[in-house]
């Protein structure tokens, strides 16, 4: 998020005030500190520019334990916290008022918390909740019946081997494609089969394999679990790394299905589509094209028996969360306790809000997006975000965007021929806020107050059913990906950047801050998502959405070669003893929050309009804005959820999202002082300036 000139009038009225601040804050108060920054969190002992993070953090870090319910802590999670408290009050009240199928969105929605919260029935019917599919393996009789079992896996709980997907078709964004990628994992990642660091996660995990099998009356559960394991340390073996995964070139290789039955020869992909609604299907997008091989070959020559105890397992994990007591537990040893460090189980009533409504996406198999994420969207932003904050922030964000539109005019490396292009692209993009235009329909979603297997599924079938409809038409411009009460934002294949109505809450934005905070913190956010469309993957996109090399030789290079040391400097960082941060995987990120702060402050220079910046308690603008991105990623997580986040996760730990951006501007290095000697200091030749 890059911005050198910023036409700020109604960011300034943004940060000067907004119906988007919480019901329970003091009008004119700040949520932290007097004027947006707590102070008290700060750590002065530490040099600013030996570790800024802390120093900006350091005593709330020190003071602040995780709670026991959650693998971390931060400001980010409590922003998340108050958005499960509203969601917990709509949801009890919409469940007071639900009949036992009701009609209504609200009624729709409060069943199925009814549905979840009633623990007496969920306990009564233990395993014989998900009967029905898991006698459908028993009957398989063949590779055939199994490959169609996991064509279900979008609509219902199976597992597959290969998952499916529908997006954006890159060749010709004003359609739809069906992509197809590898899956088969149980672990949140190859890594953790492979790797011997992983070894007690993974003999854990085949511990709780055989727990849901011999609770699903599965015939010799331990040897099936092993073998189990041993079929997904295969799957592991031939996958591709997430690394690999990050190229949109190489993860495009569209074919006819002849064509895919030729590649991958083994696996029947007729039954497989027909099974997920697509039985007409004439072309796909391969995106693992090399694994494709092994992966049919490994289906083709495992045992049937092996094949039906790990899609049993499959269908209890993925159903365990919403299970009686014993799969429930066991659910949360495994995914949360043993694979993320938590030792406490949330509240039940929290859980119901991360089956309806969505969580933090942390949990494994759980859709971070809930079941019914979209229907308590609009519940969410009709109470608390009005269409008076959505058209306010709308015009903030397109002010935003007009900014970034001076920086590429004026970036240094960049010929203008690639330059045309780049203003071009930005010009496509479609800023959407808050919530979708056109809110999805559930008139035809059956939902009972007694059946929360059933609802799960049925509600998992619309869904896909939604998806897969949309393939006859034109690219809905106007659709979302994320859910509004989301805490997050994202820049999306549409080329749309989207800030819901979630993330729009301190201290990521206080309409009664200081404008510099704010800057460093919303500022540095819709920056980050504008740069996404220029990152290391972003940037293969052109101006109509196509897949196409649009760059000079020469300034790819550049862009290619400034890229490669920040991700040098990334690949440095050890968040804990010998674990050492992916700069390949976390590229694009690390781009975008480089982008974005830089773009922030250049913003917040233009909003001055040529006048000195205030002085509060000592620190001056430039040195809030700096403490105001870095108080937005306040927090610390439990060392087991680093080790995963680092090799599943394409974000950089938090610290690093700070530390590794700060050092490569140089008005950082001005306003708080930094010299050669400071642990974070870098050169000028060596700090690494993209956009």
């Amino acid at each position: 998020m890059r911005l050198r000139i910023l036409a700020s009038t109604l960011l300034l009225a943004l940060f000067a005030g907004s119906a988007v601040a919480d019901p329970a804050t003091t009008a004119g108060t700040p949520q932290y500190g007097r004027w947006g920054m707590d102070l008290a969190g700060m750590d002065p002992a530490t040099r600013p520019g030996d570790d800024f993070f802390r120093y900006a953090n350091g005593r709330w870090l020190d003071r602040t334990p995780i709670p026991a319910d959650k693998p971390a802590v931060s400001l980010r999670l409590a922003m998340s916290d108050r958005i499960e408290q509203r969601l917990h009050a709509l949801l009890d009240a919409a469940a007071t008022d639900a009949g036992p199928q009701p009609s209504t969105l609200a009624g729709k929605v409060g069943a199925f918390y009814k549905s979840f919260m009633d623990e007496a029935r969920i306990d009564a019917l233990g395993v014989k909740a998900i009967a029905p599919p898991l006698d459908a393996v028993r009957r398989a009789a063949s590779r055939d019946d199994l490959a169609a079992l996991m064509g279900r896996s979008n609509a219902d709980l199976e597992g597959s081997l290969f998952g499916l997907g529908i997006d954006v078709d890159l060749k010709d964004p004003s359609r739809y494609a069906v992509s197809v990628g590898q899956s088969g994992l149980g672990l949140p990642d190859r890594d953790y089969y492979i790797k011997p660091e992983f070894a007690a996660q993974k003999t854990a995990y085949q511990a709780y394999i055989a727990k849901l099998l011999t609770l699903s009356g599965w015939t010799n559960p331990e040897a099936a679990a092993k073998d189990v394991v041993a079929f997904e340390t295969a799957i592991a073996q031939a996958s591709w790394t997430q690394v690999q995964e990050r190229d949109p070139v190489a993860t495009w290789n569209p074919m006819t299905i002849a064509e895919l039955a030729r590649l991958a020869p083994g696996f029947p992909w007729r039954r497989f589509l027909a099974q997920a609604g697509l039985p007409d299907l004439r072309r796909i997008v391969v995106v693992e094209k090399s694994a494709f091989p092994k992966l049919a070959a490994l289906y083709a020559r495992t045992p049937i028996a092996t094949l039906r105890a790990w899609q049993a397992f499959h269908i209890a994990d993925n159903a365990a969360f919403y299970l009686s007591p014993p799969f429930a537990d066991a659910w949360f040893d495994l995914h949360e306790k043993t694979l993320s460090g938590q030792p406490a189980q949330k509240a039940r009533w929290q859980r119901g809000v991360q089956a309806v409504s969505g969580g933090d996406c942390g949990g494994e198999r759980i859709d971070c997006f809930g079941n019914l994420g979209w229907a308590v969207g609009q519940l969410y932003t009709d109470r608390y975000f009005p269409p008076s904050a959505k058209a306010q922030i709308e015009a903030l964000v397109a002010n935003v965007k007009a900014a970034y539109r001076q920086r590429i005019e004026h970036l240094d490396w960049m010929s203008d021929a690639t330059r045309a292009q780049a203003l071009k692209k930005l010009d496509t993009y479609t800023i959407k806020v808050g919530y979708p235009d056109h809110p999805r329909d559930y008139a035809n979603l059956v939902i009972r107050d007694d059946d929360l297997i059933g609802n799960v599924v049925r509600a998992g079938a619309a869904d896909w059913k939604y998806r897969v409809d949309r393939l006859a038409g034109p690219v809905d411009r106007s659709a979302w990906w994320m859910t509004p009460q989301t805490n997050d934002a994202y820049n999306g294949s549409l080329r749309d950047i989207v800030f819901p109505a979630g993330i729009l809450q301190a201290p990521i934005f206080d309409p009664n801050a200081d404008a510099a905070i704010n800057y460093g913190a919303i500022g540095a956010v819709i920056g980050h998502e504008l740069t996404h469309g220029f990152d290391d993957e972003g940037r293969k996109i052109d101006a109509a959405g196509t897949l196409r090399d649009w760059w000079r030789k020469a300034d790819a290079a550049q862009f290619e070669a400034r890229a490669k040391r920040l991700g040098a400097q990334y690949s440095a960082f050890t968040p804990l003893p010998g674990v050492h941060v992916n700069g390949a995987l976390t590229m694009g990120e690390n781009i975008a929050d480089l982008g974005g702060l830089t773009l922030a402050l250049d913003a917040y220079h233009a909003s001055l309009r040529g006048q000195p910046a205030p002085v509060l308690d000592g620190l001056s603008g430039d040195q809030r804005v700096f403490l105001g991105w870095a108080q937005a990623w306040r927090g610390k997580l439990r060392d087991d959820a680093v080790r995963r986040q680092v090799v599943s996760d394409p974000h950089s730990p938090r610290q690093f999202r700070v530390d590794g951006v700060v050092r490569n501007i140089d008005a950082w290095y001005a306003a708080f002082d930094i010299k050669p000697g400071d642990k974070l200091y870098l050169p000028p030749a060596e700090r690494v300036r993209i956009w």
